[in-house]
């Protein structure tokens, strides 16, 4: 997988696609990011952004150790990119998350999570219903018990993908927006070119990091990488007085509060195909899902709604590694709802695939051949 500096063509220009391009232009190489619509645009820019591995990972093992250590990231390039992209405030807030049991098998299943948590060194902290109310007022009072999880942050999704492409930018990679790729040029096992609409762009090395399109970009090689488009709606509330003070998650959905006084709901998991709108039953299942965690929710306006195409695999785990059949050829996809938080690692370890060969981390689970 080794590429030279003549340049390394990622395609797809999400929060993935901007993280390498970063992380290969820190290490010294030439990235080019084509991107068909604009920097941020896609999923990435829908999420929530959310960096909760305590949240998102439904047991121990290697794919909650990537999470971590994604996490563990986040202080040293938080710093880089405010060097780098100083006038993109991205809005982080270290505010922790609350996670809720609202009856009896909310709280079997929050009782299962804290077991492992603190048999896998995740920190958090268990509450009784009092604990959390004394936390959260505005919580729902038939709250039975919750666990508090301080080390879970948040921050603007799109301008974080905005500002690894601007510090991307500043160290040397080449971003370019309204480009769409239409196919490859070959030679013996290798890409040595991709045509877009703007002309043919010769390439050392390609990254697939197209998010949902990267099955159909796969395919344009003759490759099959079974990704999916899962369909995520939300919505932005205003007007909850006192505003919540942490990210309040419970099994029906999640409500975060951001640095600008809004507070989001989400979210819906759909398999909608390619449709990037909002429903109104979506958006009534979130509202409902918040008026059941916080019942003040019920006089509060709605501000905004939006919807995303999450990357998801038959696994539920990204693909990271080389495309069966190519030499040169490498793939980044399938974060479903772990895209904003996995951002770092994903850059570092693929720039450190591109240039040596090999990472720090063990990618065994990650393999693009797993689905043969």
């Amino acid at each position: 997988m080794r590429s030279d500096r003549s340049g390394v063509v990622i395609i797809g220009g999400g929060v993935i696609g901007c993280a390498i391009a970063y992380y290969l232009a820190r290490a010294g190489l030439r990235a080019t990011v084509l991107e068909r619509g604009r920097i941020g645009g896609g999923a990435s820019g829908a999420a929530a952004g959310m960096l909760a591995p305590l949240s998102e990972a439904h047991g121990p093992g290697p794919f909650f150790d990537l999470l971590m250590a994604s996490l563990q990231l986040y202080p040293e390039l938080l710093a880089e990119l405010r060097d780098l992209a100083p006038d993109i405030d991205l809005e982080h807030q270290h505010i922790g998350v609350l996670r809720v049991a609202l009856d009896d098998a909310d709280l079997a299943q929050l009782e299962k999570r804290y077991q492992w948590l603190q048999a896998g060194g995740g920190h958090s902290q268990w509450l009784s219903a009092s604990e959390a109310l004394a936390l959260e007022p505005g919580l729902s009072p038939g709250v039975r018990a919750a666990i508090l999880s301080p080390a879970e942050q948040q921050l603007d999704p799109l301008r974080l993908t905005q500002a690894l492409a601007k510090a991307a930018g500043r160290l040397g990679a080449d971003l370019r927006e309204g480009i769409a790729v239409s196919g490859f040029e070959t030679s013996a096992g290798r890409v040595t070119g991709v045509r877009t609409s703007d002309g043919t762009l010769p390439a050392e090395h390609i990254v697939l990091a197209a998010g949902s399109w990267c099955g159909q970009v796969a395919a344009g090689l003759g490759a099959t990488i079974p990704m999916r488009p899962v369909r995520g709606q939300l919505m932005s509330l205003t007007g909850l007085q006192p505003p919540l003070r942490h990210i309040i998650w419970g099994s029906r959905g999640y409500l975060a509060p951001k640095a600008g006084g809004s507070l989001w709901a989400g979210t819906t998991v759909e398999e909608a195909g390619f449709r990037p709108h909002t429903t109104v039953a979506g958006l009534r299942r979130i509202r409902s899902a918040a008026n059941r965690l916080v019942p003040g929710l019920r006089a509060a306006g709605t501000e905004a709604s939006w919807a995303g195409l999450r990357p998801a695999t038959p696994d539920g785990l990204p693909v990271l590694g080389s495309l069966p059949g190519w030499r040169n050829v490498s793939v980044a996809g399938g974060h479903f709802r772990n895209g904003i938080l996995l951002a770092p690692i994903t850059g570092r370890i693929m720039a450190q695939l591109i240039a040596d060969g090999r990472s720090e981390a063990d990618l065994t689970p990650y393999r693009t051949d797993r689905f043969s």
